[in-house]
């Protein structure tokens, strides 16, 4: 059963795996202290979701703001990477230890489990983490999970807990993704704006509605705003899986966005088999190959990447490595696989088939990206 509407996410038939995003606003006061009253009454919830036959994902900020405050840190942590970092080591006990002992007041295990952008990056890591979260569902525990600042860096960090989600949603192979925000939603401009209008339900994510999107984040402690939300809708979309945004701020968010229809949803365009929704997920690309307005067209078609329609490369990369591509108006088209390293394609491109061997010196491959190891944005 497809899911329509934010009822749909509460209903275990349409929704039976379901992710939980929390943010660092929602879960700390300004001082760094936990908002203990409101944890209790979304952990009630999510036991209420597992008592009717829905299994819960737990992915949630706070680590540093509440390491901050134990280690009497300036701007919460975040003064510097070095901050954050020892921020994170101590707060992720106390995190831990708030969500093991606030949902297990409802009887339920809960399993902390740390990711970098590299454990989701890379595809044996991935998968591994997939059977890992597999099997603590069975198990009947509540994974909660947050990205392991403590070793992460600049370069290879997510940045946000609400791509996380999405690509947690992914290897977890759920249904939907709820973000919990300080909003009711997607509005159609500013929501100060007394005009702006709650858009309930929203199908792709266009250049239009990214155009709604404020990318900063209000109350300081996070690190993402409504950019990276949609930027976590187009992940879960593309890969069959339905996102929410709605409003964490009140007591029992979930009964209170979800029982009355408050919030925005957006709908799966498309399920993309396993393999490709974890390439188009991907946050880290190697390169960038610019085609041609010919070349553009025909990946929208289906077609594999052939090294005549490339014009330019950019970047240095390696047979295997993620890479991009871009229409001539600089609009992103695809991502995918390279089959070949980026000196190779320098050499190719704008080149036809029967020339490659010549300049390469040996037999060419079928493509510069076979249509199997590339997907469309």
């Amino acid at each position: 059963m497809p899911i329509e509407s934010l009822a749909d996410l509460a209903n275990p038939a349409t929704a039976p795996r379901l992710v939980l995003k929390v943010g660092s606003a929602l879960l700390c006061g300004r001082d760094g202290t936990p908002n203990r009253e409101w944890l209790a009454t979304l952990a009630k919830e999510i036991a209420e979701a597992q008592a009717s036959g829905q299994k819960v994902i737990v992915v949630s900020s706070g680590a540093i703001a509440l390491g901050a405050a134990k280690l009497g840190l300036a701007k919460g942590g975040r003064g510097s990477l070095a901050d954050a970092q020892a921020a994170a080591a101590v707060g992720q006990i106390a995190l831990a230890g708030l969500w093991s002992e606030l949902l297990g007041t409802h009887g339920l295990t809960a399993a902390q489990l740390l990711l970098t952008l590299e454990d989701l990056e890379d595809r044996r890591r991935y998968l591994n983490a997939a059977a890992t979260l597999g099997r603590l569902l069975g198990a009947g525990a509540v994974p909660v999970i947050n990205e392991n600042d403590s070793v992460a860096t600049q370069e290879i960090r997510f940045g946000d807990n609400d791509r996380l989600a999405a690509r947690v949603a992914q290897a977890a192979q759920a249904d939907a993704v709820v973000l919990l925000s300080d909003v009711d939603g997607l509005y159609d401009r500013d929501p100060k704006d007394p005009e702006a209008t709650l858009l309930p339900r929203v199908e792709g994510v266009t250049e239009a509605v990214h155009a709604m999107a404020s990318p900063s984040s209000g109350s300081g402690l996070g690190s993402g705003g409504m950019t990276s939300k949609l930027q976590a809708a187009e992940i879960a979309t593309r890969a069959g899986i339905a996102l929410a945004i709605i409003n964490g701020t009140y007591e029992r968010p979930l009964a209170r966005a979800l029982g009355n229809d408050i919030g925005t949803v957006f709908t799966p365009t498309r399920r993309d088999r396993a393999r490709k929704a974890w390439l188009g997920g991907r946050q880290r690309l190697k390169g960038t190959l610019v085609v041609d307005a010919g070349c553009a067209g025909a990946l929208r078609k289906g077609g594999s990447l052939l090294a005549s329609g490339i014009a330019e490369v950019d970047g240095h990369f390696e047979r295997g490595d993620p890479i991009g591509v871009r229409d001539p108006d600089g609009k992103a088209v695809a991502q995918g696989l390279a089959e070949y390293d980026s000196g190779e394609i320098e050499q190719i491109k704008g080149r036809r088939s029967e020339e490659h061997a010549a300049l390469l010196g040996y037999a060419p491959r079928s493509a510069v990206i076979h249509r199997d190891q590339l997907v469309l944005l």
